[in-house]
């Protein structure tokens, strides 16, 4: 390998690598346009010196469509006025409709947990007797649920 340089200077060799982190198998990138309208004529912003600035002056936001089990739409806008808005807390947070299917989430976890780590109802399951009683209550308790409300 011949390492014959011309004109002067110095070489610095750069490790891009460092700047560039690769996206984990379990994750998903998404690419959206944040502005709703396009600028008619480009315009030159100066003095943004910080992130915060540069959102302060963009001000970026997205609405979203959602569409629930039952084919119900919504729309919502999602602000991001800081790179924690990016986030899936900070997005949630930001979300009527996402914050109530976390909620939903999060009640389907505690029951997955308490039906796996439950004895006494593990075996009224395992027995069809059991089963069938423990069925009729839950489907009494719906229908006084349904009376009430």
């Amino acid at each position: 390998m011949d390492n014959t340089y011309g004109l002067g200077g110095t070489e610095v060799q750069t490790d891009a690598s460092e700047a560039i982190i690769e996206i984990g198998q379990n994750k998903t990138l998404l690419i959206q346009k944040l502005t709703s309208d396009q600028p008619l004529k480009p315009k030159v912003v100066t003095g943004l010196k910080s992130i915060d600035d540069v959102f302060e002056n963009y001000k970026p936001e997205v609405e979203v469509d959602f569409e629930s089990s039952d084919g119900v739409e919504s729309k919502e806008t999602l602000k991001f006025s800081h790179l924690g808005n990016f986030g899936k807390k900070g997005i949630i947070e930001q979300s009527k409709y996402l914050n109530d299917l976390d909620t939903e989430k999060d009640q389907y976890l505690k029951i997955i947990k308490q039906l796996k780590s439950n004895k006494i109802l593990k075996s009224a399951l395992a027995d069809p007797d059991a089963k069938e009683a423990l069925l009729k209550s839950i489907q009494s308790l719906i229908a006084e649920l349904q009376q009430q409300g």
